[in-house]
C-alpha cells in the first residue's frame, strides 16, 4: 500500500509544482504595471485579481496539505477515522471557495478575453471551475461514505 500512496503523493506534489511556478512568476507580471496582462481599461482590477489569485492559491495548498495527510492516514491504515472526515472537509470547503472566485472572477476574464481577443483565458477559467467543482463533489461524497464506514465500524465495535 505504502508504494501506491507514494505515487500519489508524488502527483500531488507534481500538481503543485506549476501553480508555485505561477505564485512566483505569473501573478507578480500581473502586477507588474508596465508588462501586465490587463490593458489600461482594466488595471483598477489588478490589485484585487492579485488579492484572488494568492487566496485561490492558498486554499489550493491546504487542499494539497490535506490530500497528502489522507494519504498518509491510509498508510497507517486509519483511513476510516475522524481525522480523514476533517482532512475531507478541509479539501472541500478548498475546493468551494475556488469554484466561487472562479464565478466571480468569469466576468473580467471575460473583459480580458474580449480586450486581447483571446478566447482561451474563459475556456482556463471554466476549466478550473469545473475541476474545483468536481473535486468538492467528490469529496463530500468520499466524506458521506467515511461518516459511514466509520458508524458501521463503531457499531461492530460494540457488537464484539
Amino acid at each position: 500500500m505504502k508504494r501506491e500512496t507514494l505515487f500519489l503523493k508524488m502527483a500531488v506534489l507534481l500538481i503543485g509544482s506549476p501553480v508555485l511556478a505561477l505564485c512566483l512568476f505569473g501573478v507578480p507580471r500581473i502586477a507588474s504595471s508596465d508588462t501586465s496582462i490587463l490593458g489600461p481599461e482594466l488595471s483598477f482590477w489588478r490589485i484585487p485579481l492579485i488579492i484572488g489569485l494568492y487566496l485561490t492559491a492558498f486554499a489550493f495548498f491546504v487542499a494539497l496539505y490535506q490530500a497528502i495527510k489522507l494519504l498518509g492516514l491510509i498508510d497507517k491504515n486509519e483511513a476510516f477515522s475522524e481525522l480523514s472526515v476533517r482532512a475531507l472537509t478541509v479539501i472541500m470547503t478548498c475546493a468551494v471557495i475556488i469554484s466561487i472566485f472562479y464565478v466571480a472572477v468569469l466576468p473580467l476574464l471575460y473583459a480580458v478575453a474580449e480586450i486581447e481577443d483571446a478566447p482561451g483565458i474563459i475556456v482556463i477559467g471554466l476549466v478550473i471551475l469545473f475541476a474545483s467543482t468536481v473535486i468538492a463533489v467528490f469529496a463530500a461524497v468520499l466524506k458521506k461514505l467515511f461518516k459511514h464506514a466509520i458508524e458501521i465500524k463503531s457499531e461492530n465495535d460494540l457488537t464484539v
